[in-house]
């Protein structure tokens, strides 16, 4: 019998949680390492791995070779913006996973609807708000 679920696992009688697959993408190392710290390493008891790329290219790459459960865009990265790699994502990719876009500022959240991500958190990054939208896309579902 294949897996029933890709969250939990059974192993002797013992439950072993799926990691949390996050992409973050940003050519700026500080917006990557804010949002890294801001979150922390779980989310809803499970342990993130986090993939970083700060190119288009790479990201790409990644998204065609790997799955993931959460991607994270900065829309305010030079020479190709998270906007643009969000509109792409969902237009080319069948099976395509959850975005969340860093946007420049409150006002520029109706570029997230242009690009289709699911969320959007404002620069300044609050903490609290980019672990809080997170959390939003690892919690269990409600009845």
């Amino acid at each position: 019998m294949g897996d029933m679920s890709d969250v939990a696992k059974y192993t002797d009688g013992a439950v072993t949680t799926a990691k949390a697959r996050i992409l973050i993408y940003s050519d700026d190392r500080n917006v990557r390492d804010k949002v890294r710290f801001a979150v922390g390493s779980t989310t809803h008891g499970r342990t993130i791995e986090w993939t970083e790329t700060a190119t288009h290219d790479a990201t790409i790459g990644a998204l065609d070779t790997a799955t993931f459960d959460l991607v994270i865009l900065d829309g305010e990265a030079a020479k190709s913006g998270g906007m643009g790699i969000c509109r792409q994502m969902k237009h080319e990719y069948f099976t395509c996973p959850p975005v969340m876009l860093l946007v420049g500022r409150p006002g520029d959240a109706w570029l997230a609807t242009w690009s289709e991500a699911d969320a959007a958190v404002a620069h300044p990054l609050d903490p609290f708000v980019v672990r809080d939208t997170v959390d939003e896309f690892f919690a269990p579902a409600s009845v």
